[in-house]
């Protein structure tokens, strides 16, 4: 047991008894943490309100098995644009929650907080913009070690550049060439190109899915996390309300 500093992302709060929080942490020094706040919703000086989901934090914890206990927060970002558009929400609240259902308790990973924060920053300074939700998506998928082949048949392994006609194969979770691609959905080699291309580019903003693209690449992206949940998430419900 041991107390200190870490950089935040709140990833989920949960009221608990009469005055504190459960809150789930994904760090930038120790990965994702599940500590106790108490009474969070009383003690303004310690703080302050900031215990909200995706909200950015320099965190004082004292770290445990099992639940940490939190000592006080300093505010990094709270982003309020985001706060302030209800489809930059349901997308803030889904990569937190994607992120929450994948990585392991105490597994570090600094890429994939980067990863995050790089979104939440972007979500906050831009409009919003379907693209970026799969940009994240596709590198998210990158950084866990899941993403789907794209590349190459994965099939037959034949390279798949300049192939007229792919189809997506959940079984094999990957793209299949024209001899192996009996069956599946259709994908063009312009949204093939763009998702390898979202694997290279490491900005948010660059890649932008025509809306035929962005049902192709929805259809891969959305196949290859499923294969990893552990249960379904609540967030995207929110998505398909706010139509986003």
């Amino acid at each position: 047991m041991h107390s200190i500093e870490c950089d935040t992302v709140v990833l989920g709060v949960l009221d608990y008894a009469d005055a504190d929080k459960i809150v789930t942490l994904f760090t930038l020094e120790n990965g994702k943490v599940k500590g106790l706040a108490r009474n969070a919703k009383k003690s303004r000086k310690r703080f302050g309100g900031a215990l909200e989901p995706f909200a950015r934090l320099r965190l004082q914890l004292t770290l445990k098995e099992g639940l940490s206990t939190l000592n006080g927060a300093d505010v990094i970002n709270v982003f309020p644009h985001i706060r302030a558009d209800l489809s930059k929400i349901a997308n803030a609240a889904y990569a937190c929650e994607l992120v929450e259902q994948l990585v392991g308790e105490g597994e570090q990973n600094p890429r994939l907080f980067r990863l995050l924060t790089a979104y939440l920053e972007h979500l906050n300074l831009t409009d919003h913009a379907p693209s970026d939700r799969r940009f994240f998506e596709a590198n998210l998928l990158k950084v866990l070690g899941y993403q789907p082949e794209l590349a190459r048949c994965a099939s037959c392994d034949q390279d798949l550049a300049n192939m007229p006609q792919l189809r997506f194969s959940p079984s094999f979770a990957g793209i299949l060439c024209s001899s192996c691609g009996r069956t599946g959905r259709p994908v063009s080699p312009e949204t093939l190109s763009l998702l390898i291309r979202s694997l290279t580019t490491g900005r948010f903003g660059l890649v932008h899915f025509s809306p035929d693209g962005l049902a192709e690449a929805g259809a891969i992206l959305d196949a290859a996390i499923a294969c990893h949940l552990t249960r379904p998430l609540k967030s995207l419900n929110f998505m398909e309300q706010v139509s986003c």
